[in-house]
């Protein structure tokens, strides 16, 4: 440690306090869309394995205070999302009757919404729009969530961020009304294979 000088540290006195995380940004309609996404080149994934508990998985969202999961595979590819709408909805029941297991046995890969049925927003188009054209984008897909991906240098595809309704409406102030919201993943897998 030849190279590295000792930091000078200073005694702590009188009252003492914690930093608390800045509130998120207030919001509009017309600001730049790019202060609603999460980005995940600046924040933590929070991923599971697709061998992992659909008990599990709700509950790491649980802590976590996400209501969506990554599905990463040992090598950290994307192999799918599972949402809150996914685990407390209509699919695990749907896979409890058609495979006669009991819901503790039901796996994250058994209801995760697959890869082949995902889209992503090019990051480019995010650059340039506003708060409104990414909720009117939900609204229009029926979603609580939309990903959001770039190219890295090598030209493959990565998800670099995320857009949340619950997220934007925290940053709005106010709900957004979108009655067609409620269909999950799940849902909207079921449309594209059937």
């Amino acid at each position: 440690m030849t190279g590295y000088h000792v930091l000078p540290a200073r005694q702590l006195t009188d009252t003492v306090r914690i930093a608390h995380p800045v509130p998120p940004k207030h919001v509009t309609m017309e600001s730049p869309a790019l202060e609603i996404m999460t980005d995940l080149r600046h924040s933590h994934v929070a991923g599971i394995d697709p061998h992992a508990t659909m008990e599990s998985a709700n509950a790491y969202m649980m802590q976590r205070q996400v209501r969506l999961l990554f599905i990463l595979n040992d090598d950290h590819f994307l192999q799918g999302v599972i949402t809150a709408s996914d685990i407390l909805g209509e699919k695990p029941l749907r896979f409890i009757q058609e495979h006669r297991v009991k819901r503790s046995e039901i796996l994250v890969s058994d209801i995760m919404t697959p890869l082949d049925c995902l889209e992503a927003i090019p990051i480019e188009e995010v650059q340039h729009a506003k708060v409104g054209h990414v909720i009117a984008s939900l609204c229009d897909a029926g979603r609580q969530h939309t990903l959001v991906m770039e190219r890295d240098v090598g030209g493959a595809t990565m998800i670099c961020g995320i857009f949340s309704l619950t997220q934007i409406e925290k940053q709005l102030g106010t709900a957004v009304p979108l009655s067609e919201v409620a269909k999950t993943f799940a849902e909207i897998e079921a449309t594209l294979v059937h």
